[in-house]
């Protein structure tokens, strides 16, 4: 088995490129994802369906106007996550879930495509943007996962910007918990959705990364990690393959291994990402989870996929394509 699978490999690395796997120099995409749920019109009135439209339109055009620049995916990624981070809608950051113990855990990861290089945060409670001390993990090079403390002592020495734990908390995610707790609910029954937000993007160069960061769910416990900070599971880049940034039931992304099963299915089988991803979120559902991914291809093509009713996102290429979304029948 394990010859077949090396055989496979290599005939994959050699083979020539399909129709779909090939774009000019030059073209970039870029793609967004602000959490994955229950999101339906039903619940949502059309003020607030507009103000998460216009804030998924600010991180989109951050980060395409950094690959239309010609900077690199790695930026384009970090621009539009930042801005996210920092919008109290979205919980990353600012504006992060709760925990059961009424504080903010934060989480994030980055990877970049051109050489698989990876950093991850768990359990941060004073850096400003996650994704940035994920990104100075990945950069300072000696590890690929940071938690807690010891994550905070990083960031300190390396420069980022750090708050007071109560930056992060806003009354709303406060009104959650306490909902949550008092009538035994799921974090979905008060939020809607999972809470996430990610990016992933293919530059002028031709190389991929992805990028995730999230306040995980309202009233978790324990130290619990979801997959967005998980290599493999809720974010993965490959210049091979694909960049993948997951949003949803974290537990069942991770027995998936969605991120990297994506990939692996474009690099190995041949898919386009399309495919690879309605497939991998359709065993996602088996398992019993729920959720979806943004994806980017090395031809620039970007897919969404999701088994759930909505899932905040937007899309931009150098074609001019430039849309966001809220439900799946957009």
């Amino acid at each position: 088995m394990r010859a077949l699978l090396l055989a496979a490999i290599a005939l994959a690395m050699a083979a020539p490129a399909s129709s779909h796997d090939t774009s000019p120099p030059g073209d970039w995409s870029f793609a967004i994802h602000g959490g994955a749920g229950t999101l339906e019109r039903s619940r949502m009135t059309q003020q607030q369906q507009a103000d998460y439209r216009a804030a998924l339109q600010t991180a989109l055009d951050a980060g395409a106007k950094v690959l239309k620049d010609g900077g690199s995916a790695l930026d384009a990624v970090a621009a539009a996550i930042t801005i996210l981070e920092d919008d109290p809608k979205f919980n990353a950051g600012r504006g992060a879930v709760f925990t059961w113990d009424r504080v903010n855990e934060l989480d994030a990861a980055i990877m970049d495509g051109n050489g698989r290089r990876a950093g991850a945060v768990a359990g941060v409670h004073t850096v400003r943007h996650p994704i940035l001390l994920a990104r100075q993990v990945m950069e300072d090079g000696r590890h690929v996962f940071l938690s807690g403390k010891g994550a905070e002592q990083f960031a300190g020495e390396h420069g980022l910007e750090m708050v007071a734990p109560e930056y992060f908390g806003t009354d709303e995610r406060r009104r959650q918990l306490e909902k949550l707790k008092e009538e035994n609910l799921s974090a979905l029954d008060v939020e809607f959705k999972y809470g996430t937000v990610g990016a992933v993007a293919r530059d002028s160069a031709g190389h991929l990364a992805a990028g995730t960061s999230t306040g995980g769910m309202t009233g978790k416990r324990w130290g619990r990690i979801g997959d967005s900070p998980v290599i493999g599971a809720g974010t993965y880049a490959d210049d091979r393959a694909c960049a993948v940034s997951a949003t949803g039931s974290g537990e069942y992304f991770i027995r998936a291994a969605v991120a990297h099963s994506i990939c692996d299915r474009v690099l190995l089988a041949g898919e386009n990402v399309d495919v690879a991803a309605r497939t991998v979120i359709g065993e996602v559902g088996a398992l019993g989870g729920d959720g979806g991914v943004i994806v980017v291809g090395k031809d620039g093509a970007p897919a969404f996929a999701m088994n759930t009713p909505g899932m905040y996102r937007g899309r931009a290429t150098s074609d001019g394509l430039n849309e966001v979304a809220i439900f799946a029948d957009e």
